[in-house]
């Protein structure tokens, strides 16, 4: 998780300048925002904090910022460039402050020894409709015309043709409205210009080149001085950036320019990117060619109810993204639940785990409870469980369901789970999972197991251990593993109340009712029921659930598989993270409602029973 790394709000280890645009607008707009006078998110403060240490330590590792450059392409920008589109529709491109900060940190940092500049990679991750795309444009044109590189060729990338087309025609478009830039450049095609040429004034044999390619028509041997990628979150491998980046060897100065909303997919090329960059930018690791702008929102901002956070994702806000226009795009979300998790990704730079929320946050926030599990014991209210015994290598989880009111359809319902993993691998995982595991074992969240896998004799006497305590009327429960672990239940009694609960989508029927009404005599258990029911109680508010940061990780982590028909199963191959803790708490709902229409007796009705028989 982002959250885990250090992030800069005041520097204490770095003087602050005074801030003066007119000399130095990039240090100043630097020295802003680490004094905290400029709203920003913790990997731009920390790029900012990074920009002003290098001005301190930078020249003893052999960089020097040089500002005459910086303030020249800055320039370059607003006095060559057009904007297009609607009311930007040639207007000149006046650089906001925080892209002056990036033009000219990219160009201003040199290395001092061969004046060649310092940076040969750019990570830039911002909300949708902050001007990546003119950016971009402007990058690929400046270092085309002004770079001076023979034979430079420009490469607009993305995964699809239609969106590496879009950055270009913005660089067509800044083209058509310059004057300067149309006699010099010579465009080829039309509707669309698939090519852009500049010959050189000096040299009518050096013709460098701009134009688009994408990664489904990726071609090798290309020599890109400049390489833009745009929404690389759509990327699907890194073939394309990959393939850009070998051809570097024959350049002095490349540069790759790697543009992107906030992504979904945590496997992905965008998402390794995304992490070395902030790291970078944190100083977690030293990479002097790496520079990193990363918007984002700090832990605990609410973008629902707070527009103040806002401008940390949307660094334009009021020049090209309104508040207004953000206010219906917040307003949709809370009217439609579906596309909270699109709207948090594009527009509030949350790297979320699916496009569409599988459960809403809100409603799980609101089920929440601080429940007195001894108090439900001594009521005599009947529970219910639901086991998902996952690899020995990962995590099992356990949850238990008491049904506090069983009017039909208006259940009232409140459940704990248990979590077990291996404590030899545990910090592993959460490395790879990006989720503080260690944290969670330390308050007593998750229980560490001695060794690096689950033994089934060590999980049976925990089970057995919690069933001694709650009686469970019946256990539902995973296949797998299932017959192993109760050859090591010490209790025959727990084992013949545990009650196999398929994971797909085949249903199976554990009783018939000769007497009911025609289409309800059979009792079955079926995962898509058992998440419907589940979802229900959530949404209605009906379940209290005991507070447990991994069983969040395990909700916010949902992803369903559908059937031809609509019906929904978990989906862990494609989960962000873990989601054992939803497999069981289905279960154990399942399980505890499927049999409404039977009167069971909880055993402690009984004075004279016990677990030990």
């Amino acid at each position: 998780m982002d959250s885990i790394l250090p992030m800069a709000t005041a520097s204490t280890d770095v003087e602050v300048p005074a801030s003066d645009y007119d000399s130095d607008p990039v240090t100043a707009w630097a020295a802003d925002v680490v004094r905290g006078d400029i709203v920003a998110g913790p990997h731009v403060r920390n790029a900012c904090r990074r920009h002003l240490l290098d001005l301190r330590d930078g020249p003893a590792r052999g960089l020097v910022f040089d500002l005459a450059e910086a303030k020249k392409r800055i320039d370059w920008f607003e006095t060559k460039l057009f904007l297009n589109g609607g009311q930007f529709q040639g207007v000149p491109f006046q650089l906001h402050p925080s892209q002056k900060f990036r033009i000219g940190s990219l160009f201003g940092w040199k290395w001092a020894e061969t004046g060649l500049r310092r940076f040969r990679r750019f990570y830039d991750e911002e909300g949708k409709g902050n001007g990546k795309s003119p950016l971009l444009g402007g990058i690929g044109l400046m270092m085309m015309v002004a770079d001076g590189e023979p034979g430079a060729e420009i490469y607009a990338a993305a995964a699809k043709k239609e969106q590496a087309q879009v950055l270009f025609s913005d660089a067509v478009s800044m083209v058509d409205q310059s004057p300067q830039l149309s006699s010099r450049i010579s465009q080829s095609g039309k509707n669309p210009v698939w090519q852009l040429t500049y010959r050189s004034r000096k040299n009518r044999t050096d013709k460098r080149i701009f134009k688009p390619i994408s990664s489904d028509k990726a071609q090798s041997g290309p020599r890109p001085h400049g390489a833009l990628c745009d929404e690389v979150h759509e990327h699907p491998n890194r073939d394309t950036i990959d393939m850009l980046e070998r051809g570097f060897k024959f350049r002095e100065q490349p540069l790759l320019v790697m543009a992107t909303n906030s992504g979904s997919d945590r496997q992905s090329v965008c998402w390794e990117e995304h992490k070395h960059a902030i790291e970078v930018a944190a100083g977690i690791k030293q990479d002097d060619t790496t520079f990193a702008f990363v918007c984002s929102l700090d832990d605990g901002d609410d973008w629902e109810n707070d527009p103040s956070c806002w401008v940390k994702a949307n660094p334009l806000l009021g020049v090209t993204v309104t508040h207004k226009y953000l206010k219906g795009v917040v307003d949709q979300a809370r009217l439609m639940p579906g596309k909270r998790n699109g709207i948090a990704r594009l527009h509030f730079c949350e790297w979320t785990q699916s496009v569409r929320a599988a459960i809403k946050r809100e409603k799980w926030t609101a089920c929440q409870s601080k429940i007195d599990l001894d108090a439900l014991l001594s009521s005599g209210v009947g529970c219910y469980g639901g086991l998902d015994l996952s690899r020995t290598r990962d995590f099992t989880a356990f949850t238990l369901t008491w049904v506090l009111d069983r009017t039909k359809d208006a259940e009232r319902l409140a459940s704990k789970t248990w979590f077990w993993t291996p404590a030899d691998t545990l910090l592993e995982r959460a490395k790879t999972d990006q989720a503080p595991y260690d944290l969670w074992r330390d308050a007593g969240h998750i229980e560490a197991v001695p060794g690096e896998r689950l033994r089934y004799s060590w999980l049976a006497d925990a089970i057995a251990s919690i069933c001694a305590k709650y009686a469970p009327l019946e256990i539902g429960c995973d296949q797998y593993g299932l017959e192993q672990l109760q050859e090591h239940l010490p209790d025959s009694d727990i084992s013949s109340r545990m009650t196999i609960h398929p994971q797909g989508f085949q249903k199976r029927v554990i009783d018939k009712l000769p007497d009911a009404p025609e289409g309800e005599q059979e009792i079955y258990l079926w995962m898509p029921h058992s998440i419907n029911m589940l979802e229900n109680a959530i949404y209605e508010e009906r379940l209290q659930i005991l507070n447990n940061p991994m069983l969040d990780h395990c909700a916010a982590s949902v992803v369903y598989a559908e059937n031809r028909t609509g019906h929904r199963m978990f989906d862990k191959e494609n989960a962000f993270g873990r989601i054992d803790g939803m497999v069981s708490q289905a279960m154990s709902v399942g399980i505890a409602l499927c049999r409404e229409r039977v009167r069971i007796a909880s055993p402690w009705d009984d004075p004279n029973f016990s677990m030990g028989g």
